[in-house]
């Protein structure tokens, strides 16, 4: 609990300066793309996330990553989690950060799970789809399920749409079951 509140703190004040600048979008990037890049490599996540290790030796690999690769209050912001012994908050920060910038540009996220990939073209009508029932720009996460068989499930926030086939064939097992 105390981690997610500092995490708060930290993602609050990269938000606001973000809004300030102008770089919500540019900002978001960058904090998700360093996310990825330490989940991909789990050695760098053990490798802040240790104590013992100097910060010194922390801010040369930050350095080395991403001097030059990141906006100037990016880099700053991760060489001030590592003074701060903060690195590790980094991938809820950046989570955190995604939710605010999304919240402030009228962005919904929509988990879509599909039996099958979602062609380019079905992704447009389902987004399109989406934002007129909610009214708000629809960021799009795909996932896939074959179970499903076919169509689409739809998880909005706590708002579930089911128009699987597997969703709709028990919807009608339980109206036959409950009309005998």
């Amino acid at each position: 609990m105390l981690n997610l509140q500092l995490a708060h703190k930290y993602s609050r004040a990269i938000f606001e300066l973000a809004q300030e600048e102008g770089k919500l979008a540019q900002y978001g990037k960058e904090l998700l793309q360093v996310k990825k890049d330490l989940e991909t490599v789990p050695a760098a996540v053990s490798f802040f996330a240790n104590p013992q290790v100097e910060r010194k030796a922390k801010k040369e690999l930050v350095k080395k990553m991403y001097e030059g690769e990141l906006s100037q209050s990016i880099y700053h912001f991760l060489l001030l989690l590592v003074d701060k012994r903060r690195f590790a908050l980094l991938s809820v920060i950046a989570e955190q950060f995604r939710e605010m910038a999304n919240a402030a540009q009228g962005i919904v996220i929509a988990d879509v799970t599909t039996a099958q990939p979602a062609t380019e073209a079905q992704q447009k009508k389902i987004a399109a789809k989406l934002e007129a029932v909610t009214g708000k720009k629809v960021e799009l996460r795909l996932h896939e399920n074959k179970a499903l068989l076919g169509g689409v499930v739809v998880k909005i926030g706590d708002r579930r749409i089911d128009g699987s086939v597997a969703g709709r064939l028990q919807a009608l097992q339980k109206e036959l079951l409950t009309s005998k």
